[in-house]
C-alpha cells in the first residue's frame, strides 16, 4: 500500500482535439467559431471550439441542431488520418517521460511517473514539461490533472480545462472529491444517477457517507466500487498494454436510402477513411464489419474474417460491399451505414503481399495519397469515383 500511497498519476487531454488540430492548421480560423462533423442534416459533432460548446454545441449531438445554436460557425469534415498521426506523436512523446503510459483515447492518457521524478523533477514540473513540448512542438493545448490515482487525476483534468493544470494532494482527495456531483463519477450513467437520485443522494460527500452495505445491497459489486471512489480509492495501476481491438466508420444520410448502389459508394467512402487511419496508426485489420441502422431505428450487423491482415482501403472497401450484397434485398430504407475494421494487429506480422499486380499498384497508390495529404493537410487525394458527380 505504501507505493500506492506515494504513486504520482497524470491525466493529459487535449483540448477539442480535433478542432485544435484543425486550427493549427488553419490560422485564419483562430478565435472563430468551429465544428468539426460531416454537414449533412442528419450527422453529428465530433468535436466543437469552445465558444460554440458555451452555446450548448456538444459532441454527438446532431448537426443540424448545434448549427440552429451556432449559425456562425465554420463546420470543417474531419480528417481522421491527420488526426491519428498527430496522436501517435503524442503517445510517443509520453513514452519519452515514462514507460508507464495507458492511451485511453486518441486525445487523452494516463502516466504514472513516480519512477521518472528523479530524472525529470517533480509531476508538477513535468506536467508543465509535457504542456510546453505539445505547445510549443505540435502548437496544440493540453489540459493535465494530477493525483495519486487515476480516478481523481482524470476529474482534476476535467476541472483544469481548457488549457489547465490541477494538482489534487493525497491529503486533499476528499476535499477536493466532496464538492462534485455523482454524475462526475466513473460509472455513474443516467439510470444508475437516476437510482441514487430516488436514495437522496446528489453528491460525492453524500455517497461517501452511505454505509457500503447499502450501496452493495442496491447495486451489487458496483456498489461497492462506487464507494471505494467516493473516497478517493482506487488501486488500479496504469495499463501499458492496451490496444485498440477494432476501429470504426460510420455516416448519416440526410435521407433514407435504399437505393443498393448508393449505399456501396459510401461503404467506398468509409473503407477509404479506414483504410488511411489504419495505415496511419501501423496497424492492420483481420476482419471487416458491416452495420446498419433501418429507418426504424432497428440495426444489423454482419462480419467476415480476412485470410492475411491488410491496411488497403480497397480491400475493406471490398469486404463491405460483399457483405452488403448477401443482405440484399432490404428489408427497409437506411438511415446509417458503418464499416469496421477489426481484430487489429501489427502489419509486419502478417500482411502478405498479393501475386495480383493490380491489387499491388492499388495499395502503393493508397501509401502515396497518404503522404501527400501529410505533406498538405489542406489538400487530400482520394478515389475518382467520389469525384464523380451524383444524380439529381
Amino acid at each position: 500500500m505504501a507505493d500506492l500511497e506515494n504513486r504520482a498519476i497524470l491525466h493529459v487531454d487535449m483540448d477539442a482535439f480535433f478542432v485544435s488540430v484543425e486550427l493549427r492548421d488553419r490560422p485564419e480560423l483562430l478565435n472563430e467559431p468551429v465544428i468539426v462533423g460531416f454537414p449533412g442534416g442528419r450527422s453529428v459533432v465530433l468535436s466543437a471550439s469552445y465558444d460554440c460548446r458555451a452555446r450548448g454545441v456538444r459532441s454527438a449531438m446532431p448537426m443540424s441542431q448545434a448549427i440552429a445554436l451556432m449559425p456562425q460557425a465554420t463546420i470543417i469534415e474531419p480528417r481522421h488520418s491527420v488526426y491519428t498521426e498527430v496522436s501517435a506523436q503524442i503517445m510517443n512523446y509520453f513514452e519519452t517521460i515514462t514507460p508507464l503510459v495507458e492511451q485511453v483515447s486518441i486525445d487523452e492518457a494516463f502516466l504514472d511517473v513516480t519512477g521518472s521524478m528523479r530524472l525529470h523533477g517533480g509531476p508538477v514540473a513535468i506536467a508543465h514539461k509535457i504542456r510546453a513540448h505539445v505547445a510549443e512542438e505540435l502548437h496544440l493545448p493540453a489540459s493535465v490533472g494530477i493525483a495519486r490515482n487515476k480516478f481523481v487525476a482524470k476529474l482534476a483534468s476535467t476541472h483544469a480545462k481548457p488549457d489547465g493544470l490541477i494538482v489534487v494532494a493525497p491529503e486533499r482527495t476528499t476535499e477536493f472529491l466532496y464538492q462534485l456531483p455523482v454524475s462526475a463519477m466513473w460509472g455513474v450513467g443516467k439510470k444508475t444517477g437516476e437510482q441514487l437520485h430516488a436514495l437522496g443522494i446528489e453528491t460525492i460527500e453524500q455517497l461517501a457517507t452511505e454505509p457500503q452495505s447499502r450501496m452493495i445491497q442496491r447495486f451489487g459489486e458496483h456498489g461497492r466500487s462506487l464507494h471505494l471512489l467516493a473516497h478517493g480509492i482506487d488501486n488500479r495501476q496504469v495499463q501499458t498494454t492496451r490496444q485498440e481491438k477494432s476501429i470504426s466508420a460510420e455516416h448519416t444520410f440526410a435521407g433514407d436510402v435504399k437505393d443498393v448502389e448508393v449505399l456501396e459508394e459510401e461503404l467506398l467512402r468509409l473503407g477509404h477513411r479506414l483504410g488511411q487511419r489504419l495505415r496511419a496508426s501501423g496497424k492492420a485489420a483481420s476482419g471487416v464489419g458491416l452495420k446498419l441502422k433501418y429507418q426504424d431505428f432497428t440495426g444489423v450487423t454482419r462480419s467476415r474474417a480476412m485470410t492475411v491482415p491488410t491496411d488497403s482501403s480497397a480491400t475493406i472497401s471490398q469486404h463491405a460491399v460483399e457483405l452488403l450484397r448477401r443482405m440484399t434485398p432490404l428489408s427497409q430504407s437506411v438511415r446509417l451505414v458503418g464499416v469496421k475494421a477489426e481484430r487489429l494487429s501489427d502489419p509486419e506480422l502478417g500482411i502478405q503481399l498479393s501475386l495480383d499486380p493490380i491489387e499491388g499498384k492499388t495499395r502503393e497508390a493508397e501509401r502515396v495519397a497518404d503522404e501527400i495529404s501529410q505533406r498538405f493537410p489542406g489538400f487530400g487525394l482520394s478515389p475518382a469515383r467520389f469525384l464523380r458527380p451524383k444524380e439529381k
